[in-house]
């Protein structure tokens, strides 16, 4: 039996692209999974891949934006999964038009509420819970993007991703004492649906050659794999390109 089996994990933006690579990984780990995501159909989709697993799952469509929602998902893993023991924060968008000269502020809102107040709105719920049991385990998914500044982000992304790993390294600071760690994974280009969004189309080759889902998931397992002594408050995962001397390709 591995060190994950039986445990309960909660992953935002669960139904496509890293969030379903997560949930894998997890399920293949021994862990049942509640699933939530603005649209029923990806979480249904990801959902029989948890159950192909043998583990449990909660599909509970939902904004992240939404405290009230956020709050009724916690309860409803607490009755149907008996607890949250990890908590995914991967819930995350972008737009189309990304500098800040010429976004529109909506845009600009939806951004942050979402990829980073999403977040803290998560983990507020799910705190009083970990701190009881004395355990916990709170993985927020950034991006390269919340290290390095760029125009390929845009204002609005980058901000929030920057804020993400703030907040983070925040509840390290805040709750270390109560058994809950934190880490921050800010991975590099990572082929999802979020791709065709960019302003500038990607070359089948570089595609090809982006982070797989799989990857994100198998990162998570790790983290949480790991002892109740051991933290890793920030973890980078990139494909090799981005790491060579040579052009992107």
């Amino acid at each position: 039996m591995g060190v994950l089996e039986g445990k309960t994990a909660w992953i935002t933006g669960g139904g496509t692209g890293i969030g379903g690579g997560i949930a894998c990984a997890l399920a293949e780990a021994g862990v049942d999974i509640m699933l939530s995501g603005r649209r029923v159909e990806p979480l249904e989709e990801t959902a029989k891949a948890v159950r192909a697993a043998g583990r449990r799952v909660v599909i509970e469509p939902m904004d992240v934006t939404d405290r009230e929602a956020v709050r009724r998902a916690v309860d409803r893993a607490t009755q149907e999964l008996g607890g949250i023991d990890i908590l995914v924060n991967n819930a995350g968008i972008n737009t189309k038009s990304r500098m800040a000269m010429d976004m529109s502020p909506s845009d600009w809102d939806r951004v942050v509420e979402v990829n980073l107040t999403g977040a803290f709105n998560c983990f507020q719920a799910v705190f009083p819970q970990m701190k009881k049991q004395g355990a916990g385990r709170i993985v927020n998914i950034s991006s390269i993007a919340g290290r390095n500044i760029s125009l390929l982000g845009g204002a609005a992304y980058t901000a929030s991703k920057h804020g993400m790993v703030s907040l983070s390294h925040s509840i390290n600071l805040e709750t270390a004492e109560f058994g809950i760690r934190s880490c921050v994974i800010c991975p590099g280009e990572v082929d999802t649906p979020l791709i065709a969004q960019r302003p500038q189309p990607v070359s089948e080759k570089r595609q090809s050659l982006m982070l797989q889902p799989e990857d994100l998931g198998a990162a998570v397992v790790f983290v949480a794999s790991l002892p109740p002594h051991v933290a890793i408050p920030e973890m980078w995962i990139m494909p090799a390109y981005m790491v060579s001397g040579q052009p992107m390709p």
